[in-house]
């Protein structure tokens, strides 16, 4: 599956949908940006099941300050609405493959159950 230009417009209802989606948040500029891309690129053909979104940050810029984005590339990964991994740096290919292939094996349930048990003894304002 190609991967599709995320923009403030589009951002809620790609990553609030079932399944995984991986967001590459970059700019035009950024050298580890561009050799990322055509790894990001690779990953999303060998995974239609998968949604690959790229996120320009300086046509971002708004979206990219509400996400802290102070480094790219980032890559952010979530599954069904819930956000799992997020580390800027480009990575090798074999990394991203080992990403995806964790975030599928996932159970979410269970990372629903440790995010609930988290937030019942960390209560808003708490510091963690």
């Amino acid at each position: 599956m190609p991967t599709t230009e995320i923009t403030s417009e589009n951002f809620r209802e790609t990553v609030e949908k079932d399944g995984i989606v991986l967001l590459d948040w970059w700019a035009s500029w950024c050298g580890p940006c561009r050799m990322f891309a055509p790894i990001f690129e690779q990953a999303s053909t060998a995974h239609p099941d998968v949604v690959f979104g790229k996120v320009d940050t300086e046509a971002q810029q708004e979206l990219a300050g509400a996400f802290q984005i102070m480094s790219i590339p980032t890559l952010m990964v979530f599954r069904d609405r819930v956000l799992l991994y997020s580390q800027p740096g480009a990575l090798p290919a074999d990394a991203l493959e080992q990403i995806i292939s964790k975030v599928k094996q996932l159970d979410m349930d269970e990372v629903r159950r440790q995010i609930a048990d988290h937030e019942k003894s960390h209560p808003q304002g708490e510091p963690v």
